[in-house]
């Protein structure tokens, strides 16, 4: 079974701009409540106000390392998120942007699972996605990024000290930022150092705010 993703380079540019702050692209989740059944703790940021209001106060958590203005929402013991109520999210109109940006297209662009066992609702959503093409150029964009993901994981070692994600949504992420080092002429006869370095070079450039970011 496949299950259409859209166009890839539609898709791509609205991830990226998404990953920047703007509006993500609106996922065709049909009935799938992979992301709602796999164990996902669930930032809720103050602009999430409308969230903020329905979800009991009872059920947040302030969690290390996150800002103190910001709470989580834990999963409970089944893994589910609280908020799912009779198989569909109680609170779908106020959901916070944390879910609103969730796009398990990520893993299928970068050709990876979402996890392990407990992500596998997720993960055969993730290998049933298929992207179209529009363009060559389209085509050669999704194997730059398969390419980088595949570089992170089989050359961690390569970046030395440099702090680089282990999870699947981290190397999905920095693929997505990273990917265009892979369509570089002369790519492939450069040292992995090198080329680890371009990708961190990439991720940085992506995430510096100016009027090209």
């Amino acid at each position: 079974m496949t299950l259409a993703a859209g166009p890839f380079g539609a898709w791509l540019a609205q991830t990226r701009s998404a990953l920047r702050g703007g509006r993500g692209a609106e996922v065709p989740c049909g009935d799938c409540t992979g992301c709602c059944t796999s164990g996902y703790s669930i930032q809720l940021r103050p602009t999430d106000r409308a969230a903020l209001e329905v979800v009991p106060e009872g059920l947040l958590e302030q969690v290390p390392g996150f800002p103190k203005d910001e709470r989580t929402l834990p999963p409970g013991p089944d893994g589910c998120c609280p908020m799912l109520v009779d198989g569909g999210c109680s609170i779908y109109a106020r959901r916070p942007q944390t879910c609103v940006d969730y796009d398990c297209r990520i893993f299928a662009a970068a050709g990876l699972d979402a996890g392990g066992a407990r992500m596998a609702v997720i993960n055969r959503r993730v290998r049933e996605w298929e992207f179209s093409y529009e363009t060559d150029a389209e085509r050669t964009a999704h194997e730059a990024i398969r390419a980088a993901a595949r570089f992170m994981r089989e050359r961690r070692a390569s970046f030395g000290a440099s702090l680089v994600p282990g999870s699947s949504t981290g190397i999905a992420v920095f693929a997505i930022k990273a990917g265009e080092v892979f369509r570089e002429p002369g790519i492939g006869s450069l040292d992995d150092t090198t080329i680890a370095q371009r990708i961190l070079e990439a991720n940085r450039a992506f995430d510096r705010p100016g009027p090209d970011a």
